[in-house]
């Protein structure tokens, strides 16, 4: 066990560590999940009562990042960033294992089809939008009014208040779990998926570092030839080959992916089994849920459920770990 002296804040928030690697004391990675439910892998972080609510009503085109997207208002009045391509299934699973997970997600859902109205001037999301305002198969993650985004803030994998914790080796192991190859962090400038965001805390504003972008997830990890997001059979291959332990001393990951030296490095058993301690109850009952949530057909389901298990056993028999999905 480490040895690290933490500053007591409040029970459902991480602060770590309390000391001169952390000036920032109101600095969060991780909260303490709760009592997840079925309804969590079905409707994720922002709940059933969070979906977004026909009709749509187009505000721009967003033409930030590589994936075609827009921003709409439903008829509740909430916004939401709309993306269409090849990150609508992963993005959405990923926002529902996070959550469950215990760190910071924006309220996403995956929409089969709708009409935006009032659209004009497309360029990327042209494609993706018929002349009567009509899609199919789209991301919407809410703008979350709760959560404030830190502008031209980020942070890297090997510098942050965070360097040696659970908390933040728990990340990096989800983000192998789920093979997210594209790990760019901030010495990537703009093009990085970390982020900061100003949240209400029990004692004032907190600073939650978070990883913000999933879509690249559930696939293969590997180089530019190589890597796929979203490919069930991708997925079950590279399974095989998670983690082992390398002359029982050394872990040994399979994962490659952009950084992916710093994602793999410092992980310890213990790590390991503090994630599990939350990971380990997750039931194939809640898998499938979260994958049917996103957009999953039958058939990647029953891909996906099996390669999950696969790699949640294998961090089982590395941790020597007994913990097995109980709800």
């Amino acid at each position: 066990m480490r040895n690290i002296l933490l500053c007591t804040v409040a029970a459902a928030f991480v602060i770590l560590p309390c000391s001169a690697a952390n000036p920032n004391a109101n600095a969060v990675i991780w909260r303490a999940p709760g009592a997840i439910q079925l309804e969590d892998w079905i409707w994720g972080p922002g709940g059933e009562a969070g979906a977004p609510k026909p009709p749509y009503e187009f505000i721009e085109e967003d033409l930030h990042g590589t994936n075609p997207k827009i921003r709409v208002r439903d008829a509740a009045g909430a916004q939401w960033v709309v993306k269409f391509g090849g990150e609508n299934h992963s993005d959405v699973f990923t926002s529902r294992l996070l959550h469950a997970m215990g760190y910071l997600t924006e309220p996403s859902y995956f929409v089969a089809d709708g009409v935006v109205t009032g659209t004009h001037s497309l360029r990327r999301a042209k494609p993706f939008i018929r002349k009567d305002g009509s899609f199919v198969r789209a991301r919407f993650k809410l703008r979350d009014k709760s959560l404030t985004h830190v502008r031209d803030v980020n942070w890297a994998w090997n510098e942050n208040p965070f360097a040696g914790t659970h908390e933040l080796n728990g990340l990096k192991i989800l983000m192998m779990l789920t093979s997210n190859w594209d790990a760019k962090d901030s010495r990537d400038g703009n093009g990085s998926n970390t982020a900061v965001y100003s949240v209400k805390g029990p004692a004032g504003p907190q600073s939650f570092y978070a990883f913000d972008d999933w879509g690249a997830s559930m696939g293969k990890w590997g180089g530019f030839f190589k890597r796929d997001k979203w490919d069930p059979e991708g997925y079950r291959q590279q399974s095989k080959a998670f983690v082992r332990l390398k002359d029982a001393q050394k872990i040994e990951w399979g994962y490659s992916g952009k950084h992916g030296k710093d994602v793999t490095e410092g992980i310890g058993v213990e790590d390991i089994r503090w994630l599990l301690t939350y990971l380990a109850p997750v039931t194939d009952e809640e898998l499938r849920a979260g994958l049917r949530a996103s957009g999953a057909t039958d058939a990647q389901i029953d891909w996906y459920v099996p390669s999950i298990r696969e790699r949640i056993t294998q961090l089982q028999r590395i941790s020597g770990s007994t913990l097995s999905a109980t709800r």
